[in-house]
């Protein structure tokens, strides 16, 4: 028994907001914030859990089963999991918790929060398969998605857990690529405006399923994946006024990231042509699926004015935050431009190597 630390960042999504729950690709990385987690053993059987950044404490017995979960309690849901993978808990750890993610931002503070207690836990005390990034990746989709009946994808757990630049197909079989280490010029803009995620989600996720179902109805072999943009107008026939937005966006976005997939496969990567298309992607985000809020635009323009190539919200959406795609050199002025648009904090990451015990 000794000392374990475990790191584990927040996570950008570059391309394939609202698709990942509809089994479409996703471009994300792992960003240069990350939450800390630091195991000390002690002889309480207990882990007694002090979250500094928020003030609170959490004490859970090592040997708790947990029949029935609250709602969002990923400490328990995971504890859960694990046990089904032979992870035993056998000793009690003072844990430290702190970090630099805004919380509730957008950028998966309490994602990268549950990987970090996940990484810990099989450090600790083993686990029956091999531990990999994916493994860790998989254990937090499984807790915080699967295990709460939660309506989101898979996108949070595996661009944390992998890190660096990720393709992400999330159908089965499902596979998690690294496309690259490196991705000079982003910036993240904090909104301050708390996002949705349960219920904006589940409602987007909800009408796509649905429009998609309705044109199953008249084309049996429709496949969303195949599904090319200059379709649409054939598509959108069938379907009434309410639901075409959410099936228009999952094509346009599905489409979008298809092409900023083959740019970064190129081994220089075109800034420019990258921005370009995060802006296309806002653009649905924004006016079909309608999840951005005056601030966000705000701040989206502001960028745009200061000389940004692209910029998109980030995540679920009603509130958190955005990414900016910059020439790198010119991050302070939009940075700058960001706070005077109402960001309450805007600053420079760079790409992460993902979930790790230091």
């Amino acid at each position: 028994m000794k000392e374990i630390i475990s790191i584990a960042p927040g996570r950008t999504c570059l391309f394939g907001d609202h698709q990942d729950y509809l089994g479409l690709p996703v471009i994300a990385c792992a960003i240069s914030r990350s939450i800390k987690l630091t195991a000390v053993p002690n002889d309480a059987g207990l882990f007694k859990i002090n979250m500094i950044d928020i003030d609170q404490l959490r004490i859970i017995p090592i040997d708790q089963l947990y029949d029935n979960l609250a709602p969002r309690d990923y400490f328990a849901s995971s504890l859960r999991v694990l046990r089904r993978y032979g992870c035993i808990p056998n000793s009690g750890y003072d844990i430290t918790i702190t970090g630099n993610i805004p919380i509730n931002s957008g950028t998966s503070s309490s994602s990268a929060l549950l990987v970090a207690w996940i990484n810990f836990l099989v450090n600790a005390f083993g686990v029956d398969p091999e531990i990999t990034p994916e493994f860790i990746s998989k254990m937090g989709y499984l807790s915080e998605v699967v295990e709460h009946g939660e309506p989101g994808g898979m996108m949070d757990h595996y661009s944390i857990g992998v890190g660096n630049i990720v393709h992400i197909d999330t159908r089965d079989p499902f596979s998690c690529t690294v496309i690259g280490t490196e991705l000079n010029g982003l910036i993240t803009g904090v909104s301050g405006i708390p996002k949705e995620t349960i219920g904006l989600i589940g409602d987007l996720k909800g009408n796509a399923l649905m429009a998609i179902s309705t044109i199953k109805e008249h084309f049996p072999d429709f496949d969303l994946n195949k599904a090319e943009i200059n379709d649409l107008d054939k598509y959108l026939n069938y379907l009434p006024d309410r639901l075409s937005p959410f099936f228009e966006a999952a094509i346009k976005n599905h489409h979008y990231t298809k092409k900023a997939l083959i740019e970064f496969q190129k081994p220089i990567l075109d800034l420019k042509k990258i921005g370009a298309l995060m802006n296309e992607h806002h653009v649905v985000l924004r006016d079909l699926l309608k999840i951005t809020v005056p601030r966000i635009d705000a701040m989206i323009n502001a960028a745009l004015n200061a000389g940004a190539y692209g910029a998109k919200i980030v995540g679920s959406g009603g509130g958190g935050s955005i990414v900016v795609m910059a020439e790198p050199g010119n991050e302070a002025p939009i940075v700058k431009a960001l706070l005077d648009a109402g960001a309450i904090e805007a600053y420079a990451v760079t790409v992460d190597p993902g979930s790790r015990i230091q």
